[in-house]
């Protein structure tokens, strides 16, 4: 069987790293993806380095499971080969910056009108409303504004950006809910709609502890490090050779803590007997426990405190996830067969259905690949394309018949 969204047909104008992230998330899904690029030189990311044999990693991690057509969207012409794929599809993604769509002709009235039953998404920096609706936003300035980056980093730590992308990925992925739910909306009332997300909307979202501590205590929040606001002892801590992450998070893990450490009377000392206690005293717990754990080296205490039910972990790098046995185990990585890379694998999304498999079925798409088989599928004559390739509203290659 497929995965849950086949027959589901996404017309994609996104590019960068947010919409093209959603879009893979339906892709993954079992949805078909038309991504639609710009002549030339397709989706920014497609020039994002490093390169893997001439292709940018950015855009192939993110945009596997795609078909690729090259429309030039500021041509009458090309607007509507868009209009007709509507017509046929059920889901629409775009992220330009707020009415660019709209003044393409590409607006969700105006796409509403040739499909009612339309699902349409728009995925923006700031939001549809407001003063900073028409600002260009990326991941980075919404971290900002949204106030990740001010609570990131340790205290008298350079500010500091959180280095992934995390809010075009986020968003995304609150995009692709919404579409999904809009779709089961869709199914029960053949309806379609409008669907909205944006960076900041996801900071926001995620910043909400953090605000909800500020309206309670008045206090700004601390710069934590590896550490937390509200659980103690929680962080990074020195062992012989390297750094090991620990989390307790209540009274019954840190008495385990303190009986693989050999230090169970730490249990009834009033300076560390409950939660607040600790997170008022932590900077001395941890001088504490680093002293203990400078005897034995990270991977000696990960397996002493994983055998005394105590969450922890080595503070890893990335050469070390890339291999690890963990990830192996749980099939993370999907080995694909490139034409132009050897070795190639991508990394799955991070869940599992057992009845309607979530796969990487296809490398992602040259520039233009399918451009000519999606227009034929489409009912476009061979004269008609060709009228188009020589006007430059598409570019591709014309297979001549016969």
């Amino acid at each position: 069987m497929g995965g849950p969204l086949s027959g589901i047909t996404v017309v994609d104008v996104t590019t960068n790293i947010s919409g093209p992230s959603l879009t893979m998330i339906l892709a993954d899904l079992g949805a078909e993806i038309i991504k639609i690029e710009r002549p030339d030189n397709g989706d920014d990311s497609r020039a994002m380095g490093p390169f893997w044999e001439g292709e940018g990693v950015y855009f192939l991690h993110i945009n596997r499971n795609k078909q690729s057509m090259v429309i030039d969207l500021k041509q009458e012409s090309g607007r509507q080969i868009v209009y007709d794929l509507v017509g046929q599809a059920e889901v629409f993604v775009e992220n330009f910056r707020f009415n660019k769509c709209k003044q393409l002709g590409l607006g969700y009235d105006k796409l509403k009108e040739i499909n009612p039953s339309l699902v349409y998404c728009s995925l923006s920096a700031y939001g549809q409303e407001g003063q900073l609706r028409e600002r260009p936003g990326y991941d980075a300035i919404a971290q900002a504004d949204a106030g990740l980056m001010g609570i990131n980093g340790s205290e008298g730590s350079e500010v500091s950006r959180i280095p992934v992308s995390i809010l075009d990925q986020g968003s995304a992925m609150w995009g692709a809910i919404g579409i999904i739910s809009a779709l089961f909306h869709r199914e029960k009332t053949g309806e379609g709609q409008l669907v909205t997300t944006s960076l900041y909307e996801t900071g926001v979202f995620w910043m909400g502890y953090h605000m909800l501590s500020w309206i309670v205590t008045g206090k700004e929040p601390e710069k934590m490090g590896a550490n937390h606001t509200a659980f103690a002892p929680y962080g990074a801590f020195q062992a012989g050779d390297g750094l090991l992450m620990i989390g307790i998070s209540n009274n019954s893990l840190f008495k385990k803590l303190c009986g693989v450490l050999g230090k169970l009377e730490w249990v009834e000392d009033p300076r560390y007997k409950t939660n607040p206690a600790r997170v008022e005293n932590m900077k001395e717990l941890a001088i504490k426990i680093e002293n203990i754990l400078q005897e034995k080296t990270a991977d000696e205490w990960v397996d002493l405190l994983a055998r005394g039910g105590v969450p922890s972990s080595k503070i890893k790098r990335v050469s070390e996830v890339a291999n690890d046995e963990q990830a192996e185990a749980v099939g993370m990585w999907s080995n694909l067969a490139h034409p132009e890379i050897s070795d190639f694998k991508l990394p799955r999304l991070p869940f599992s259905l057992s009845e309607s498999p979530v796969s990487i079925r296809k490398v992602p798409p040259k520039l233009g690949e399918n451009t000519m088989d999606i227009l034929e599928r489409a009912g476009y004559s061979e004269k008609r394309m060709r009228n188009l390739l020589e006007k430059g509203a598409i570019q591709g290659i014309l297979k001549v018949k016969g």
